[in-house]
C-alpha cells in the first residue's frame, strides 16, 4: 500500500465546481431560489456566456453550453451516479420544501453502527445530481493514525488548525 504524503499539493478548500448547462439562467434560478447560493462577479475578459455563485464555501460557475440540445437529458435519479452533497440543519424541513416546489426526488438512509443518516437526492435542470443530508451524524473515521471526526465545519477547522501546527512545527 502505498504510504500517505499528507498533502502533497498544500491544498487549502474546495474552490468551485463547474457545471455546462443548457441555459444559465434557469440553472441560476434553482441555485438562488432552491439551494440558496448568491450570485458574484465574475471577470469581465471572460468572452462567453455564464454566471458565478457562492454559498457554504463553495463557489459554483455555470457555463452556457455551445449546443445545448447535445446535452445528455435528465434521467432517473441514481443515488450512485455523481453529485455534490449539502448539509442541513433540518431534513424534515428540505423535504417538506422539495414537497412544496414538487421537486421529484429519492429517500434514501444509511446505517453503520446504529448511526443513521437520512439523504434526499433530486437534479438541478440540468440533471446535475445534488444530495441533501444529515451528514455530520456520521463520524469521519480515518483508516489509520488520527481519532474519528464529525465531518462538521467546526471540527474541520480545527484539522485544519492542527495541520497548520504540524507543518510549522517540521
Amino acid at each position: 500500500m502505498k504510504e500517505s504524503m499528507g498533502n502533497p499539493l498544500h491544498l487549502k478548500s474546495l474552490n468551485h465546481i463547474s457545471l455546462v448547462c443548457r441555459s444559465v439562467e434557469e440553472s441560476m434560478n434553482f441555485y438562488q431560489d432552491i439551494l440558496g447560493f448568491d450570485p458574484i462577479r465574475r471577470p469581465g475578459s471572460f468572452d462567453f456566456n455564464g454566471a458565478w455563485l457562492f454559498g457554504y464555501g463553495i463557489g459554483i460557475h455555470l457555463l452556457q453550453s455551445e449546443d445545448p440540445e447535445s446535452l445528455p437529458k435528465k434521467k432517473e435519479i441514481n443515488p450512485k451516479d455523481n453529485h455534490i452533497s449539502f448539509q442541513c440543519e433540518s431534513m424534515g424541513a428540505v423535504e417538506k420544501k422539495l414537497k412544496e416546489m414538487e421537486l421529484e426526488y429519492v429517500r434514501a438512509i444509511v446505517e453503520e453502527g446504529g448511526i443513521y443518516v437520512e439523504q434526499l437526492f433530486f437534479h438541478d435542470p440540468d440533471g446535475f445530481m445534488i444530495e441533501i443530508c444529515n451528514c455530520d451524524n456520521l463520524p469521519v473515521i480515518p483508516l489509520a493514525g488520527e481519532m474519528p471526526r464529525s465531518c462538521s465545519r467546526l471540527n474541520l477547522q480545527h484539522m485544519q488548525r492542527q495541520q497548520i501546527q504540524q507543518v510549522a512545527q517540521q
